[in-house]
């Protein structure tokens, strides 16, 4: 430029769109609007593989494989959304590119050592280089797109020292597609490598996962995602309390994208990073529509006191406010889960992602709800959620759910109903105060109930004296009560079967020898369609039942022939003959089942379980030692309990 000619650089433009349309000078553009925002899911995206959370295992066999020179042709990446697939697979494309910017070109190895970023590194990190390529599967699914893969496989790398493929939802391709690739993918050439990213990892052929290596990425958990967020808004200088972070990381369930959109819509929500205000924990519950986690301890500690009308109006009180109904449950479902693992692993209280009311309050719980009582809650609740869930009016199916949950509170448990009845404690329970009741009954499972007048304090275990006898001791009521017949009905399919080639001595050794057999069928008849008329070695004399055929006497006497290694005689005969086998049993239980029922214990364990009966007496003379006492009511939400004992002669089910 010369000294003459007028300096122009500091005017600003103007359009001219013709005679008398000056608009005048174009406004300059903020520097702000130059720059658009990234999301933090963006902005924080690792760079290396020290920068991946939560992915120990994967890391250390490529760092190891890298170092050893073991380097696969083919990755395949599987996990859950958000988790870092694609992440990883452009992370991998770097290492085996990487090339120090200051060396020579051509120069170094792969390795998982980037301190500083490469010469290729910048391109492969915005997915732009040349010889890294990505495909979305999900839009490119045919074998047309394969094709073009395979012709690129065959000419070296332009810049780098791989041709890389990367693969996204690689479970879209068709079946074409698949075939297709599956040359290629075996005995590729050896600049080319390929990476494949799927959620769906069991769409994906067999044949494809065996030529490749793969990896499964697992979810995140929460303390470790609930530090990760921790670090970021420093980073971002964004202020949240423990309780926000504990709440966004449970919700995203593993997903470190998820927990990363979750926090930047907290932050929007809150203005914590314009005004400099703290996110609270009530911002991010009203934000995902969560109930008060302070509140859901509260409501889970009045139904274990089975104060009803509390637990209705905390109910009332947290839907007000705004929360689900089917929210509230799944809550105290999760709350009652926390605390049966708290009950069976205390360290489970030290787990970062837990806020303090649910560390210092479940503990609590832990120690003073029995296991058996865990459980049921568990159960009602569960069957609960989904009636809520598929409820015309959820609110009115959660109050419901509620009460079942309450009422069911002061319930013992079986072996604590026998332990009153033995201990003469068969007076009706007082009735239940409008405000409160009983807390859950504690039994073997350790611990007992919550005592309704002292909250969040326990009551401690109820258990029998050491020298009262057991409990299974006063279910021997069929040998005390029940007629005993003349001759004991032997169990034909317990009885051992006599050997090939032996002598069969009873009817019952022929029973047993056709269960042995695998027989059915003709174990069946023998117990159902045949009475005995009579018995010698070599003869039977039989007498057909109602249902029987006259071609079973032909079959039973071709089949014990085979069976013993010598000759039978079965005849038909027109006398009546013994009951059948299975007569016999039920008679049998027959009278079992009259002696129970006019015992004196099992009357009052009926008279205090309206709706109860019984329904199957065993004898255990010819069963296991052991027996299950087990009572079935109209709540099929109680539990069945086991207490076995000497003296225990019979296995009485309600």
């Amino acid at each position: 430029m010369s000294a003459d000619t007028p300096d122009m650089s500091d005017l600003t433009p103007a359009t001219d769109d013709g005679p008398g349309f000056d608009l005048g000078p174009v406004p300059a553009v903020p520097a702000a609007a130059a720059t658009p925002y990234r999301v933090l899911a963006r902005k924080y995206r690792p760079q290396t593989f020290a920068d991946l959370i939560g992915q120990e295992a994967m890391v250390r066999t490529l760092s190891n494989a890298f170092t050893s020179g073991r380097i696969a042709q083919a990755y395949i990446l599987t996990g859950v959304r958000g988790v870092g697939k694609t992440t990883t697979a452009r992370i991998l494309a770097r290492a085996l590119n990487y090339e120090p910017a200051d060396g020579p070109v051509g120069g170094g190895a792969p390795t998982l050592d980037m301190p500083v970023l490469g010469r290729h590194c910048r391109d492969i990190i915005e997915s732009r280089h040349v010889d890294v390529q990505e495909m979305d599967a999900a839009s490119n699914t045919g074998i047309g797109d394969i094709r073009e893969i395979i012709e690129a496989a065959r000419y070296k790398p332009v810049l780098a020292r791989y041709k890389v493929f990367i693969i996204d939802e690689v479970h879209m391709l068709s079946t074409a597609a698949f075939n297709g690739l599956l040359k290629t993918l075996e005995e590729p050439p050896e600049h080319v490598k390929f990476i494949f990213a799927t959620t769906e990892i069991r769409k994906v052929p067999v044949t494809v996962l065996s030529r490749t290596q793969r990896f499964d990425l697992r979810r995140v958990e929460a303390g470790t995602l609930a530090r990760h967020l921790h670090g970021i808004c420093t980073a971002e200088g964004v202020n949240i309390d423990a309780e926000a972070l504990s709440l966004i990381a449970r919700a995203a369930e593993g997903s470190v994208r998820d927990a990363l959109s979750l926090l930047d819509q907290a932050i929007a929500h809150s203005g914590g990073q314009t005004s400099g205000a703290m996110v609270h924990g009530e911002q991010v519950r009203a934000l995902l529509g969560l109930a008060d986690r302070g509140r859901v301890i509260d409501l889970f500690e009045a139904l274990m006191k089975g104060d009803i009308a509390q637990a209705l109006t905390e109910l009332r009180e947290q839907y007000d406010s705004g929360a689900d109904p089917a929210v509230v449950i799944a809550d105290l479902a999760e709350f009652t889960h926390l605390v049966t693992r708290m009950k069976i692993l205390p360290e489970t209280a030290d787990d970062a992602a837990l806020v303090e009311a649910e560390r210092t309050r479940g503990r609590d719980f832990a120690r003073g709800l029995s296991m058996r009582g865990l459980s049921r809650a568990w159960q009602m609740l569960t069957k609960g959620l989904s009636e809520v869930q598929q409820a015309a009016k959820p609110m009115q199916a959660a109050e419901m759910v509620l009460v079942r949950l309450a009422y069911a509170s002061d319930l013992p448990t079986p072996d604590e109903a026998l332990r009153r009845l033995r201990d003469g404690a068969q007076e009706a329970p007082a009735p239940r105060p409008s405000g409160g009741g009983a807390g859950m009954g504690g039994g073997s499972g350790g611990g007992s109930a919550m005592a309704a007048t002292a909250p969040r304090s326990y009551a401690a275990p109820v258990s029998a004296p050491s020298s009262a006898p057991s409990a299974a001791s006063h279910l021997s009521v069929a040998s005390r009560s029940a007629p005993q017949p003349a001759a004991p009905v032997a169990q034909p399919a317990q009885a051992a079967a006599p050997a090939p080639g032996l002598a069969v001595s009873s009817f019952e050794d022929l029973v047993a020898l056709a269960a042995s057999k695998r027989d059915l069928k003709l174990k069946f008849a023998l117990e159902n369609h045949l009475r005995l008329v009579a018995f010698e070695d070599g003869r039977l004399e039989v007498a057909l039942a109602p249902g029987g055929s006259t071609h079973l006497i032909q079959e039973l006497q071709s089949k014990i022939s085979e069976w013993t290694g010598r000759r039978w005689l079965v005849a038909l005969s027109r006398e009546e003959g013994e009951p059948t086998v299975a007569e016999k049993a039920a008679a049998q239980r027959d009278a079992m089942m009259t002696g129970v029922r006019a015992d004196p214990l099992v009357a009052a364990a009926l008279a205090r379980f309206p709706g109860a009966a019984i329904v199957d007496v065993r004898s255990l003379a010819t069963e296991e030692p052991a027996g299950d006492f087990t009572t079935d009511t109209n709540d099929a939400d109680l539990m069945a309990a086991r207490d076995d004992g000497p003296g225990a002669d019979d296995d009485i089910e309600f």
